[in-house]
């Protein structure tokens, strides 16, 4: 924009991820639990000497059975967490209307803590309690966002999607490998996305991708072992 004495002025924008970076770990998170979860059933399975028909059977009912498990799971935990936020809004609101001069003070005591004078403090809280006292002391004195609050279904839906997306990878390697490749497939294309999904993990978490992934497919790859020695024993028994 440029002003009356000709100087260009641009509005400071910033953009942050913070609101969307638990969504986006969650999702890491759900699709790495699909990557590995099926990717060791279709490996044992696999290890087993099934046909092809029955690894894709198995790694199919996988996801299905995963991704319902992992929204039913997430909604519950989630829906829970909403419950105690609304009650403790309702809480919050409650002893507003009851006692507003010992909530604003309250609250000017937390901007003490932070470093404000007594005097400006006080001028602080009770601009704010003139507005939308609850708002405020949810955030400042319980660490509630109002206006982004659990989301039980957004929950559900990202981790069942994130789960299934996670999952397919291993059934489609499975499903073009030939039967002396297969587990080799499986195994090669779950370490390959666990340390693509260890690294954006560790990329939302604000750490160094490194270890984390390492961890992760190390961890991965102990049980996809686990998950072979199972199969081919249970294959060469029965």
């Amino acid at each position: 924009m440029v002003t009356r004495d000709g100087i260009s002025h641009h509005a400071h924008e910033e953009g942050h991820l913070s609101d969307r970076a638990a969504v986006l770990r969650a999702a890491v998170l759900g699709a790495n639990d699909g990557l590995l979860s099926t990717a060791s059933l279709v490996v044992g399975v696999a290890a087993a000497s099934a046909s092809r028909s029955q690894v894709l059977t198995a790694g199919i009912a996988g996801l299905v059975a995963g991704a319902l498990s992992m929204a039913v799971g997430e909604w519950s935990s989630v829906s829970s967490q909403r419950d105690a936020e609304l009650a403790d809004l309702d809480k919050e609101r409650l002893e507003i209307n009851k006692s507003p001069d010992a909530e604003r003070h309250e609250l000017a005591g937390i901007y003490r803590k932070r470093g404000l004078t007594a005097d400006l403090a006080d001028a602080v809280a009770v601009e704010l309690s003139a507005g939308d006292a609850v708002r405020h002391h949810a955030r400042d004195e319980l660490g509630l966002d109002v206006d982004n609050l659990s989301l039980p279904a957004q929950a559900a839906g990202v981790s069942a999607l994130s789960f299934a997306v996670g999952a397919v990878i291993p059934i489609v390697a499975v499903s073009i490998a030939s039967a002396s490749l297969r587990v080799a497939a499986g195994v090669a294309s779950a370490l390959i996305g666990l340390a693509i999904l260890g690294a954006l993990g560790a990329r939302f978490g604000g750490a160094d991708w490194r270890r984390p992934t390492l961890r992760v497919v190390i961890g991965g790859a102990i049980t996809l072992l686990v998950s072979f020695v199972i199969g081919r024993a249970i294959g060469a028994s029965v």
